[in-house]
């Protein structure tokens, strides 16, 4: 059975428990009853026929990556998805779902809203996720955001990439490891940084928030 089935029909077993227990559950409506377990909404949607978590994503990263939509759809589209992987569990379903592949190049979009979003749902997903953070350092996406970071032109890029940098530095190591190698000398720190101090994270991204590429050219 189902895992998210299995878990409803608990749900549904120990709440007809609680309303055969309960003596005024008949008779006074107004009573107030214990509320039980709470439902997995996942499970719902598959009772009534609704598309779970995992299809709205996938769903959603079709219509981004479709010739045939139109901007400001695919805008709406990634809107959703970013709601959606602000949920860990479908943050680290990504990988299954072969998603974390598509978003990643969706960096190099020519259109900055699309870079701008992708770079959003990065930071989303990684953000106090190590299973994330473990993903994006290896899929090799840290250069990317920093040359976004340092290089783009659009402002709303540069901080959505500054963010998604944020998120995967922090607290995790190996990714403060890897983006003060890609760092521009300019802008490292002296020694080491450590991914558990918030005044040395905070370092770095004040010094990236501070660069204006058309500025500094």
């Amino acid at each position: 059975m189902d895992p998210g089935m299995n878990q409803l029909l608990k749900w549904s077993i120990e709440n007809t428990d609680v309303s055969q227990s309960d003596p005024t559950s008949t008779t006074d409506p107004k009573a107030s009853r214990p509320s039980g377990r709470p439902i997995n909404a996942d499970a719902l949607k598959a009772l009534f026929g609704g598309p779970s978590d995992a299809e709205l994503m996938k769903q959603s990263m079709a219509a981004i990556l479709s010739p045939d939509v139109p901007l400001e759809e695919k805008l709406v589209a990634f809107d959703n998805f970013e709601q959606l992987i602000e949920i860990i569990d479908n943050a680290n379903n990504l990988d299954s779902l072969g998603l974390w592949t598509p978003l990643i190049g969706l960096l190099a979009e020519k259109a900055p809203d699309l870079r701008r979003m992708a770079a959003w749902c990065l930071g989303t997903a990684v953000q106090n996720n190590v299973k994330g953070q473990d993903r994006l350092l290896a899929l090799n996406a840290i250069p990317i955001l920093v040359k976004l970071a340092v290089e783009d032109p659009n402002e709303p890029v540069r901080r959505k990439a500054v963010y998604a940098i944020s998120s995967e530095m922090r607290n995790y190591q190996p990714a403060a490891d890897e983006v003060v190698k890609v760092l521009p000398e300019d802008l490292r720190l002296a020694g080491k940084v450590d991914a558990g101090s918030m005044d040395a994270i905070d370092g770095i991204v004040d010094r990236l928030r501070q660069i204006n590429p058309e500025k500094d050219s």
